[in-house]
C-alpha cells in the first residue's frame, strides 16, 4: 500500500511500512524512511506507483479549467476528492483526485484552505480581484521585460530614466523599473552603471556627478522660495575706521574685514568685522528655515549653491563704499611687542573702504614688498586703496599670532604644499557646468602674505569670540582636537575645548556668517553677550545643554561632510579633465604610501591629483618618480599610473615629514577616488561587478 502526504508544502508519495494509531513508517523512492503524522496523510492507494502518480497528477492538474471547477465545488467545505468527483465525474481515478488537490492547492485565489485536503471557495468578489491582480502582475512582468531587452539593446526607457539615482543608489527593490535594470543586467553580464551608461540614460559623466549630489542632498532643487531680507531694527553706531575685506574675485558672500587705527603712536587697535545677518534674521524664522536647512554654501569649480539667497546676502554682505551691519571684535595691542593689551566687542555699522581680491594682488603683495621699509614702485603695479604701512603691520602680526599658536602647537605649521584655484572658462555662471568647458588650473601657495593676514585674524576671532562665550556661561558651537596625535580627528560640540591643531584653548566659528550655519547661530550668541553682558546667558537664543545645539550640530557635521567630499570630488573631475584638455601623458609625482598588491600612493608635484601606482617596489616613501598616465575614467573619477622613472634616490627627513600621511588619505577618501558604489543587490549583479 502506498499513501499521500504533505510535507513543508509539498506533495509526497511512499510506500507503507508500518503503521500505527497517530503514525505512519514510509518508504520513500530514494530508500529514504520517514515517519508520517496520521494527521498529514491525505490518500492512501494501491496503484499506481507514486513516482507515477505524482508525474500524472502533475500533467492532470494543468488540465483542470479553475473557473469550472470553481463552479462544480460546493459552497461549504470540502475535501479535494469531491471536487474531482464532479469535475470529472463520479468514478474519478487516484491520479485525478490527486490532480485536483495539486491544482487547488496551487489556486489561493479560488479556493482558501480550510485543513488537510480541505478547501472553500472564495467569493465570486475575491475571486475578481484576485484574478486583477494576477492580470496586473502579468502585465508589470512584461514590462520588466520589455524594459529590459530595450536596456540590453541600448536603449533607455523613459520611467527608467527618471528613476536612474534611485535606482542606482536608493532603490525600491519592488519597483518594476529598478527590477527591469537587474534582469538586464544579469542576462548581459554588464554591471548596472555600464548598462544605463551604454543605454544614454547618463548625459554625461559631469552630470551624474552633480545629479547624484542633487538627488542625496537637494532632492527637491536648489531653488529658493520667495523670501525679503528683514531690515535691522536697531539704530547702529558709525564706527569710525576704514576697513578693507580680502577675499577671492568669485566671493560675493563677503563676511569679513579688517581695519587698523593708531598705527605709529606704540597702540593700535585691529577691527575685525563680521557682517552681521544675525541682527535681522531671527531664530525659527522663515530664512532661518532655509539655512538650518542647507547649513552651509556648497562650493564647487565654476559654480556654487548658497546658503542663503543672493538678495539676502547682499543686504549684508560687507560691500565697499558702504557703512554695512557688522559684529566687531578691536584688539588693542602694544605696537612693539604686540601682546594683547584688551578686547572689546561692538554692534555697529563699518566702513567698507575695499574690496581687496586675493588672486589680483598676490603677485604684488608679498613677503619681500611688506618686509621693505620703503618699497620701490614696480611696473605695473596697481594702486593699492590701504597703505603700505598698513598691510605691513597686518604682516607681522600674522606671522606673530601664527608664531605663538606654533608653541603651543608644539610644532611649525608648513605651507610646502600648495593650494590650486580652479577656472572654468564659460559665459554663463549662474548655471552649472555642462563638463565640457574648458578648466584652469592655478597654484595658490599655501600662507601667501593676504592669505595669512585673513587667516591669523579669523583664528584670533573666532578663538576670542569662544572663550569670551564660555566665561559668560553662554552656549556656542565649537570645533575642538584633543591632540595631533595621528588619527585623532576634530571634533564639534558645545563645550570650549582646547584645538590642538590650531594651537588655541577655544575655538567658535564665528566669522562667516552669511556661508556657515554654525557660525550665525554662533554669531545669534554673541549679539547676545553684546547687548547684555553678565546677563547673556539668560537671553540668548540657544541655552545650556539645549537639544537644538546638539540636533544643529549633527546635521551640519554630515552635510559639510558631503559638500566637502562632492567639491574634493569635482576638483578630481576637473584635474581629470585637464589631463585631457592638455594631452598631458606624464606626470613627476612624490611616492606617500605603499599600498597592498605593490602599489603606492603617490601625489603628483603640480597638480591637485593623487592616483595610485604599480612599479615602485624597491623605492621609498618621499622618492620622485615620473608616472606613465593610465586610462582616464570620469565616472569613477579614476586614474592609475606606472612608475617610468625614478627621479631623486634621496629626500631629506624634512621632505618625508612634510608629506604628512594622514593628511595624504584624508585628500585621497574627500577625491572620491574609487568606484561608485551602487545600491544594487551584489546577488543580483552579474558576477563581473
Amino acid at each position: 500500500m502506498f499513501l499521500l502526504f504533505e510535507e513543508a508544502g509539498k506533495f509526497v508519495a511512499g510506500r507503507v511500512l508500518s503503521e500505527a494509531e497517530a503514525s505512519v513508517q514510509v518508504e520513500l523512492d530514494s530508500g529514504k524512511r520517514v515517519k508520517v503524522k496520521g494527521a498529514n496523510v491525505l490518500l492512501k492507494f494501491d496503484k499506481p506507483a507514486p513516482a507515477q502518480l505524482l508525474a500524472d497528477a502533475a500533467t492532470i492538474s494543468q488540465s483542470i479549467e479553475l473557473d469550472l471547477a470553481w463552479e462544480f465545488a460546493p459552497d461549504t467545505e470540502f475535501g479535494f476528492a469531491e471536487v474531482a468527483r464532479e469535475y470529472f465525474n463520479a468514478d474519478a481515478t487516484t491520479a485525478q483526485q490527486v490532480g485536483a488537490l495539486i491544482r487547488l492547492y496551487e489556486a489561493p485565489h479560488y479556493f482558501r484552505r480550510a485543513g488537510k485536503g480541505r478547501f472553500k471557495k472564495a467569493s465570486a468578489e475575491t475571486v475578481q480581484l484576485a484574478l486583477a491582480g494576477i492580470e496586473k502582475k502579468k502585465q508589470i512582468q512584461a514590462q520588466i521585460e520589455s524594459w529590459s531587452h530595450e536596456l540590453m539593446a541600448g536603449q533607455c526607457p523613459a520611467p527608467i530614466k527618471e528613476q536612474l539615482y534611485k535606482i542606482l543608489f536608493r532603490p525600491d527593490k519592488n519597483a518594476p523599473e529598478y527590477k527591469a535594470v537587474v534582469e538586464a543586467s544579469r542576462a548581459s553580464q554588464t554591471a548596472p552603471l555600464t548598462l544605463l551608461q551604454n543605454a544614454g540614460a547618463i548625459a554625461s559623466a559631469y552630470d551624474f556627478h552633480w545629479q547624484r549630489f542633487l538627488f542625496d542632498n537637494f532632492p527637491k532643487g536648489t531653488g529658493f522660495p520667495k523670501l525679503e531680507a528683514p531690515a535691522i531694527a536697531q539704530e547702529l553706531p558709525l564706527a569710525n575706521v576704514q576697513a578693507y575685506s580680502i577675499d577671492d574675485s568669485q566671493t560675493t558672500e563677503i563676511d569679513d574685514a579688517l581695519s587698523l587705527q593708531g598705527l605709529g603712536s606704540g597702540q593700535v587697535v585691529v577691527g575685525i568685522h563680521i557682517a552681521a545677518p544675525g541682527l535681522a534674521i531671527a531664530p525659527n524664522s522663515a530664512i532661518d528655515n532655509v539655512g538650518r536647512t542647507r547649513l552651509s554654501t556648497v562650493y564647487m569649480p565654476g559654480y556654487k549653491i548658497t546658503m542663503l539667497p543672493d538678495e539676502v546676502v547682499q543686504s549684508y554682505t560687507l560691500a565697499e563704499g558702504q557703512a554695512c551691519p557688522a559684529v566687531s571684535l578691536y584688539v588693542t595691542l602694544d605696537e612693539a611687542t604686540l601682546s594683547i593689551q584688551h578686547t572689546e566687542t561692538k554692534l555697529e555699522r563699518v566702513p567698507i573702504n575695499a574690496n581687496l581680491r586675493h588672486d589680483q594682488l598676490d603677485q604684488w603683495v608679498t613677503q619681500a614688498w611688506l618686509e621693505d621699509a620703503a618699497p620701490a614702485a614696480r611696473e605695473g603695479e596697481p594702486q593699492l586703496p590701504i597703505a603700505h604701512s598698513e598691510l605691513a603691520f597686518f604682516w607681522r602680526l600674522a606671522q606673530h599670532l601664527k608664531a605663538g599658536r606654533e608653541v603651543v602647537r608644539g610644532k611649525p605649521e608648513n605651507f610646502n604644499r600648495p593650494d590650486y584655484n580652479f577656472r572654468l572658462v564659460r559665459d554663463n555662471k549662474d548655471t552649472p557646468p555642462t563638463g565640457q568647458e574648458s578648466v584652469q588650473i592655478s597654484v595658490r601657495q599655501r600662507g601667501a602674505p593676504l592669505d595669512l593676514i585673513v587667516a591669523e585674524a579669523m583664528i584670533l576671532a573666532n578663538s576670542t569670540w569662544g572663550q569670551w562665550l564660555a566665561s559668560l556661561g553662554v552656549p556656542a558651537i565649537y570645533r575642538s582636537q584633543a591632540s595631533m596625535a595621528p588619527g585623532v580627528k576634530v571634533r564639534m560640540g558645545t563645550k570650549a575645548l582646547p584645538h590642538a591643531g590650531i594651537g588655541v584653548p577655544a575655538y567658535a566659528w564665528s566669522t562667516s556668517p552669511l556661508r556657515r550655519y554654525t557660525d550665525l547661530v554662533n554669531q545669534w550668541q554673541i549679539i547676545a553677550c553684546a547687548q547684555h553682558g553678565a546677563t547673556a546667558a539668560l537671553a540668548a537664543p540657544f541655552k545650556p545643554k539645549d537639544a537644538q545645539l546638539f540636533a544643529i550640530i549633527s546635521a551640519f557635521d554630515a552635510a559639510y561632510t558631503a559638500y566637502n567630499g562632492y567639491q574634493s570630488g569635482m576638483e578630481r573631475f576637473w584635474t581629470l579633465q585637464y589631463l585631457k584638455q592638455e594631452n598631458i601623458t606624464e606626470v613627476v609625482a612624490s611616492l606617500v604610501k605603499e599600498m597592498a598588491g605593490g602599489s603606492w600612493l603617490v601625489r603628483a608635484d603640480h597638480l591637485p591629483l593623487m592616483l595610485t601606482v604599480m612599479g615602485a617596489s624597491g623605492l621609498t616613501r618621499g622618492d620622485k618618480v615620473k608616472v606613465q598616465l593610465g586610462a582616464i575614467d570620469a565616472m569613477a573619477l579614476d586614474v592609475s599610473g606606472t612608475v617610468i622613472e625614478k627621479i631623486i634616490s634621496e629626500h631629506s627627513e624634512a621632505e618625508d615629514s612634510e608629506a604628512s600621511l594622514d593628511e595624504a588619505m584624508e585628500d585621497l577618501d574627500e577625491a572620491a577616488t574609487g568606484p561608485i558604489a551602487i545600491a544594487l543587490n551584489v546577488n543580483e549583479a552579474p558576477a563581473e561587478e
